[in-house]
């Protein structure tokens, strides 16, 4: 990536022109239905709703960043900056046509924070009314988990979580990504 603005460039390209568009209703009513579906499995117990969301969502990462190099004929990034740009302007902008902001970047670049106008996932949505999940589901941790696991294909080990949701009455959106390490190419023990 040389900069910011070809990022969103590509972003918009890719989307116009080689994604294969879903109903955003039925995405949204269906990723509705598996958190709902969760916190029924697992009676409201959020905590283990959140990491199913994650584990999720890592499957999904793990298999999304294949895709999302062909599509985008984007190159890997040579710093965490660019990553941010790419993660934001290319990849959300692909998969879900949404570009959160990328702000709060800590003085030695290794977190920063998307913070999202709109989340697709989330239209549509009321927490339910029980006292805790207002404070306990992070509805949409299944992102966090495709990040972690995409991230990880093209070696790098992040930490990802949100800090903030709508939905639980905040202000605004707003995940934490922090770059834990990069993970060196190892090969096998030889037999």
């Amino acid at each position: 990536m040389a900069s910011s603005n070809k990022a969103g460039r590509v972003g918009e390209e890719v989307w116009k022109t080689r994604i294969d568009k879903v109903n955003a209703e039925l995405v949204t009513l269906t990723y509705g239905t598996i958190v709902a579906q969760l916190c029924t499995d697992y009676d409201s117990n959020y905590a283990e709703v959140n990491k199913q969301l994650d584990k999720m969502g890592y499957n999904i990462g793990l298999r999304l960043i294949e895709d999302f190099f062909a599509k985008s004929g984007t190159q890997r990034c040579t710093n965490f900056r660019e990553t941010a740009e790419a993660i934001s302007k290319i990849g959300f902008k692909i998969f879900l046509n949404v570009t959160p902001a990328i702000t709060n970047w800590s003085g030695d670049n290794k977190q920063f924070s998307l913070v999202f106008d709109e989340n697709p996932l989330a239209d549509f949505v009321e927490l339910p009314d029980d006292g805790k999940s207002q404070e306990e589901l992070w509805f949409s941790n299944i992102l966090c988990g495709i990040l972690r696991g995409a991230l990880e294909m093209v070696q790098m080990q992040v930490d990802a979580h949100f800090v903030s949701d709508v939905l639980r009455g905040d202000e605004t959106t707003e995940m934490r990504i922090t770059l834990i390490r990069y993970i060196e190419d190892e090969l096998p023990p030889e037999d």
